[in-house]
């Protein structure tokens, strides 16, 4: 089965961040290597009326890929909303990344703040995406006002940690009917696949592809990760068990 948003469907489940890359042509040739069909990234950050400021939607062929702008950048409800309104506007996308941050040391979401933007801006006609913690009851509590994904976080932005508490996402994955993207912390292919091994719809990340020594080497791997953890998921792992249990059979050994 393939991810599907709303209603939108992709044969990726590989969201990629296209912020801090080295230049332009390792950001073009990255998201090539991905195999992503949604390319996320800060409105506050483009010039996106201003046509003689260099542009990296310009290096791509927009026709292969679904825009994800986010509200990176907002504290508020109301600035979410406004970052929102402008990404629309410019006739970009009308999906947006919810990110409201709460905390400027641990970029931690805003859980009050992400609640009044994702309700706002479902009034607003918006396929709303969330960035938030691994709290569960807040990943329910948002599902129930209506948004279409719920995209907690592995761990701190940009970190690098990988999945600090597997428990809570784990349940989050269990309640919810609406997809689980994985988003923030990765720092390795073996985070995705864990991640996906759990039973998430799909992975958001950025620094570690952009951050990596080699990004495009980086982005294949992330994209066979997440094939393999979600092949396995679907495949069923066999129980862990305190002891050992013989792979060959017992028939045809010698006994005394």
């Amino acid at each position: 089965m393939m991810l599907k948003i709303a209603d939108k469907v992709f044969k990726s489940r590989l969201l990629l961040g296209t912020g801090k890359f080295p230049n332009f042509e390792i950001q073009k040739e990255a998201v090539e290597a991905s195999g992503a069909e949604i390319l996320t990234f800060a409105v506050r950050r483009m010039n996106i009326y201003e046509p003689s400021q260099p542009n990296f939607l310009e290096m791509l062929d927009l026709s292969k890929y679904t825009l994800l702008p986010n509200t990176a950048g907002a504290k508020t409800a109301e600035e979410a909303v406004r970052i929102a309104k402008l990404a629309k506007a410019s006739g970009l996308c009308d999906m947006v990344k919810v990110e409201v941050i709460g905390d400027d040391k641990t970029l931690l979401p805003d859980p009050i703040e992400t609640l009044r933007a994702s309700e706002m801006l479902l009034k607003e006609g918006f396929i709303v995406l969330p960035y938030t913690s691994d709290d569960v009851v807040l990943a329910k509590k948002l599902e129930e006002l209506g948004v279409h994904a719920i995209m907690p976080g592995a761990s701190p932005i940009g970190s690098g940690q990988g999945i600090v508490n597997p428990l809570n996402l784990s349940l989050i994955i269990e309640q919810s009917k609406i997809p689980v993207i994985v988003d923030a912390g990765i720092g390795s292919p073996a985070d995705c696949a864990i991640a996906m091994e759990l039973g998430a719809d799909g992975i958001l990340l950025n620094s570690a592809v952009s951050g990596a020594k080699d990004p495009v080497k980086m982005a294949k791997a992330m994209k066979l990760a997440i094939e393999a953890g979600r092949l396995g998921y679907e495949a069923g792992r066999i129980p862990k068990k305190r002891y050992a249990v013989a792979s060959s059979p017992a028939e045809g050994m010698l006994t005394s």
